[in-house]
C-alpha cells in the first residue's frame, strides 16, 4: 500500500482529525481521497498533516515527525500565504529568500532521509477577497515571489510543480473571485475540487 502524504497550511488542513487519520477535513486532500481510493480501492493509505497558520519554517520545524517518520512514496506539499500573510498580523512572516531557503533545506533532507519519495510542490496563490483587498498589491506581488521560488525549489530538486495561480485567475472568467475563494486566500467547496482536480492530474504524469 502507497503512503501519499498532503502537507501545508489551513488549505491543506480544513479541519481534519487530529486523533483519526481516515478523517483527512474537507478540503482537496478528501477529494484526491474520494477519488483516488473509489479508482483503486485499498491501493492507497492518505495523510493529511497540514496545520492551519503554518509557514515553511514551521514545516521544517516538523520534518521528524510529519514527514520523515511517515516515510511517504508520494508528498504534496502547499505552503507560502501565510510565510506573506503574517507579516501583515504580526510582523512574522518569512521573507522571500528565506522561504526559498528553508524550503530547500526541507526537500533536500526528506530526499535524503525518503529517497523513494516523489514530490509535488504545488504554487500558493491568492485573489482579491475580504481578508485580502485592503493590501492586495502586496499580497500578489509578495505571493508571486513565494511562487516562483517554490518554482526554482522544484526545478533544482527535479520534482513535480504544480501551478495553481493562472488556474484561479482563468477560473475567475467564469465566475468571480469569491465563488472560488471565500476570503481570497482559503478555497471555497469549489475551489477545493478545482484543486483536486488538477492534483489528481499531475499525479498522473509523475506515475506514469
Amino acid at each position: 500500500m502507497k503512503t501519499i502524504l498532503f502537507q501545508g497550511d489551513s488549505i491543506t488542513d480544513v479541519g481534519r482529525s487530529r486523533s483519526n487519520e481516515n478523517e483527512r477535513g474537507l478540503g482537496y486532500p478528501h477529494l484526491v481521497t474520494a477519488r483516488m481510493g473509489l479508482d483503486a480501492p485499498e491501493e492507497y493509505r492518505f495523510v493529511n498533516r497540514g496545520i492551519s497558520g503554518n509557514r515553511v519554517v514551521d514545516l521544517y520545524a516538523r520534518i521528524k515527525v510529519d514527514f520523515i517518520n511517515l516515510n511517504p512514496d508520494f508528498l504534496s506539499i502547499l505552503i507560502g500565504v501565510n510565510d506573506v500573510w503574517h507579516e501583515l498580523g504580526n510582523q512574522n512572516g518569512v521573507a522571500a529568500d528565506k522561504f526559498e531557503m528553508v524550503y530547500s533545506l526541507l526537500i533536500d533532507e526528506i530526499q535524503k532521509a525518503c529517497p523513494q519519495v516523489k514530490i509535488m510542490l504545488m504554487e500558493p496563490f491568492v485573489l482579491p477577497g475580504t481578508a485580502t483587498s485592503e493590501n492586495i498589491d502586496y499580497f500578489q506581488s509578495e505571493v508571486a515571489l513565494r511562487a516562483q521560488a517554490v518554482r526554482r525549489v522544484a526545478e533544482k530538486f527535479n520534482i513535480g510543480f504544480l501551478p495553481l495561480q493562472e488556474l484561479f485567475d482563468e477560473a475567475c472568467e467564469k465566475a468571480p473571485a469569491d465563488y472560488w475563494l471565500s476570503d481570497g486566500v482559503h478555497p471555497t467547496a469549489f475551489g477545493h475540487e478545482l484543486i483536486a482536480r488538477a492534483w489528481c492530474e499531475k499525479y498522473k504524469q509523475m506515475n506514469q
